[in-house]
């Protein structure tokens, strides 16, 4: 990776001035078409905080350690995740290359409008704005919904005769996601301070279970290497799908951990030197929670004890191991911290998917005539693209009460559809690299010659891998109960989309719009005002 100092060579308009572009975050934003709407009051440190925190290192292990766990066995578990984990750093790098050049809140969904011929820019707009919206909505709900599990989990460790309900699961679900409603509902300034410590609580939470773990655990506990990384750590339990398949299922886990790169990207018009400091946390992140996430994992499987045993009473695997090694009392006290990461998760999640919803607004891409992309004044916050973002979230979590097996969708849902998203501008810009109408002008972080063309056409085949793997169900026999329905959602949803794009939204969406001619007429009136 490097960062392009040739500023020269990269023609902007006449109105911005090439010397600065990089360093002033107006001027960068005039020269996309765009004026900020937002205070920019997220540091270097607190963005960084904000890309960890999206990923919530292990909360998300903890929530889906189950899958690779039960399905393809323990050495499932870690050989997936740093399989999935090097796949995803080339996924991370193309998006924080196009994040670099592109630093609007509208994130891939702006960029990838751009990087395609003004007559496809509609179409293509329309169909990445939808398929992230649905992705970044099933990320806030699987996380949340992750989290009133993980909740209702300690309790069970705790009380173990407290009988645990779909209701009650679902009720705190939806508690919880209006809480997180009200406090993104705060200004800018509040949650740029708030997040800024998300970091340090994820990977201290992170590296205290690890060295925990480690040390409560007798050496005469532990696994032998050969159940960790080799074949004795291989235990189909799928019901009938053959031992490879099974084994793949496990990269459900990291796949849903890191995902929504792009949240740093739709929060870039409040961070100050979008275009160095998006990517870069992108990329740091990515790297960080990769490397840490398989240690997690390792430690995990090697004082894991009888396979049997887990997932254990309170239904999580992760949960019962530390109870096995740790004792009660310590177990719920580091748990408190992993809920807390969780907690986070959601936080920056929902701030991301709201400013995705008003971006898609703003652009005429709801038929809402703009409400949703509008900011509230008090706050300069999208308060009404908040609460549309908290309501469509609940939805997901609804179907826990008709089977808890096929609410699991949602997870393969999140990496689906964000995955699918973030690969269509990464394709695009190769697609249309040399057409006389579509010019890329890289931001500071770039990837040069065949190390850009390695990372892109890796991480797009590695992607079209995974999204067939995640749409097949991980039980057999299969039956409405277990169905996998993640590919019938994602299907269903861009369908009914494009049905509308042709029969009604295209007489009012024409892709990303510019917004200086607006702000600009507005700051006039409100000078004549002043004037008069």
């Amino acid at each position: 990776m490097s960062f392009n100092e040739k500023k020269d060579s990269v023609e902007y308009p006449s109105h911005v001035d090439t010397a600065l572009v990089y360093d002033d975050d107006d001027a960068a934003l005039a020269a996309l078409g765009y004026k900020g709407s937002f205070a920019r009051e997220f540091t270097n440190l607190g963005t960084i905080s904000f890309a960890f925190s999206i990923m919530g290192l292990c909360s998300s292990i903890a929530t889906t350690f189950n899958t690779p766990l039960l399905s393809g066995g323990p050495a499932s578990a870690v050989w997936c995740w740093i399989l999935g984990a090097c796949m995803c750093c080339t996924l991370g790098a193309s998006i924080a290359e196009i994040v670099s050049a592109f630093p609007t809140c509208g994130g891939l969904y702006t960029a990838s409008a751009q990087l395609v011929p003004p007559k496809r820019r509609a179409i293509v707009g329309w169909v990445v704005g939808w398929m992230n919206i649905l992705g970044q909505v099933a990320g806030v709900s699987s996380t949340e919904f992750g989290l009133s599990n993980m909740i209702w989990a300690a309790v069970v460790i705790a009380r173990p005769d407290v009988e645990i309900t779909q209701g009650k699961v679902v009720g705190l679900f939806v508690g919880l996601l209006i809480f997180h409603g009200l406090l993104n509902s705060l200004a800018t300034r509040h949650l740029a301070r708030f997040t800024v410590g998300f970091v340090f609580v994820n990977l201290g939470t992170t590296i205290i279970i690890i060295i925990v773990l480690l040390a409560t655990t007798g050496k005469a506990n532990m696994h032998p290497a050969s159940y960790v990384f080799g074949s004795g750590g291989i235990d189909n339990q799928t019901g009938g799908w053959n031992t490879g398949l099974a084994f793949l299922f496990g990269l459900l886990s990291v796949q849903w951990t890191m995902t929504d790169y792009d949240a740093t990207a739709h929060i870039s018009e409040e961070v100050r030197r979008a275009a160095y400091a998006a990517p870069a946390a992108i990329f740091i992140a990515v790297i960080g929670t990769g490397s840490l996430g398989w240690l997690l994992n390792i430690a995990l499987v090697l004082c894991s004890g009888d396979l049997a045993d887990l997932p254990g009473p309170s239904g999580s695997a992760f949960l019962a191991i530390m109870n096995m090694r740790m004792g009660t009392a310590a177990a719920l006290f580091l748990w408190t911290f992993v809920c807390l990461t969780a907690f986070f998760v959601v936080q920056t999640a929902l701030q991301a998917c709201s400013r995705t919803v008003f971006a898609f607004s703003r652009d005429h891409g709801l038929p809402d005539r703009g409400y949703f992309g509008s900011i509230t004044n008090w706050t300069r916050t999208p308060l009404p693209a908040v609460w549309l973002s908290v309501f469509l979230s609940i939805i997901p979590g609804l179907l826990d009460l008709a089977s808890p097996i096929a609410a699991n969708a949602i997870f393969s849902l999140t990496a689906i559809a964000l995955d699918l998203s973030y690969i269509i501008p990464i394709f695009l810009r190769r697609l249309y690299r040399n057409h006389p109408e579509v010019v890329f002008k890289p931001g500071p972080f770039y990837m040069p010659g065949l190390l850009g063309w390695a990372a892109n056409i890796t991480c797009i085949t590695w992607t079209c891998f995974v999204v067939v793997i995640f749409s097949i169900p991980t039980l057999k026999p299969v039956t409405a109960q277990n169905m996998n329905y993640a590919s019938v959602i994602t299907v269903g949803v861009i369908s009914c989309s494009l049905v509308w794009y042709f029969f009604g939204g295209r007489k009012h969406y024409h892709g990303p719009v510019s917004n200086l001619d607006k702000t600009s007429s507005e700051g006039s009136v409100q000078e004549d005002n002043k004037s008069a």
